[in-house]
């Protein structure tokens, strides 16, 4: 998620990834989501707020926002060089801030864990929607993000309000992460439409 500005008494550009690289991009996203909602609806679904997360629970629920860092920081390398701007190096924050919070979290309980991912999918989707908003000029074909990020950050408020509650279980972040995926895909033919129509147009 790299934006970097340009006056013209500095040297550095504007770099934000390319309609084919951000598709190539959101595809390894939607795989790794999906795989990751799989992963968790067959060995984790059934656990609630007052449940130990097991070990792979546990192992699930650290690696999701670590992904998020990775991608973010693929955007940046795809973005080629230049200083990356601010809300890139917040998401990576956030991420990795997130990832310890729940290293922590995992040796407490499933309602503990909850509550760090909701927080986190908040401003994770906040993020996501200046990052969308910016780049309706630059890449277009923004509309999916968004939506997803608006839809993040009300499932995250909700995920975090309820953290705590006894029917609260890891299936509920499952489904957050198959909304992901499902948006992620949207966007690929969003993008691709959009390419075609410039092609044509030129």
């Amino acid at each position: 998620m790299t934006q970097t500005t340009v006056t013209p008494s500095t040297t550095t550009a504007t770099t934000t990834p390319t309609p084919s690289g951000l598709r190539s991009l959101y595809l390894i996203r939607i795989a790794f989501s999906l795989i990751w909602v799989a992963l968790v609806l067959t060995t984790s679904a059934s656990l609630v707020s007052t449940d130990k997360p097991t070990v792979i629970a546990a192992v699930l629920l650290i690696i999701y926002p670590l992904w998020d860092v990775i991608a973010t920081l693929l955007e940046r390398r795809m973005a080629g060089t230049g200083s990356p701007n601010r809300v890139s190096t917040v998401n990576v924050a956030l991420g990795l801030a997130a990832t310890a919070a729940m290293i922590i979290a995992v040796f407490s309980t499933i309602g503990r864990a909850l509550l760090v991912f909701g927080i986190w999918a908040l401003l994770a989707g906040a993020v996501q929607l200046v990052v969308a908003i910016r780049r309706r000029r630059t890449v277009g074909a923004q509309w999916p993000m968004v939506i997803s990020g608006g839809q993040s950050v009300l499932a995250g408020a909700t995920v975090a309000a309820t953290s705590a509650s006894a029917t609260s279980s890891l299936s509920t972040v499952a489904g957050y992460a198959a909304f992901g995926a499902f948006w992620f895909l949207v966007s690929v033919i969003a993008l691709s439409i959009r390419g075609r129509r410039v092609g044509l147009g030129a």
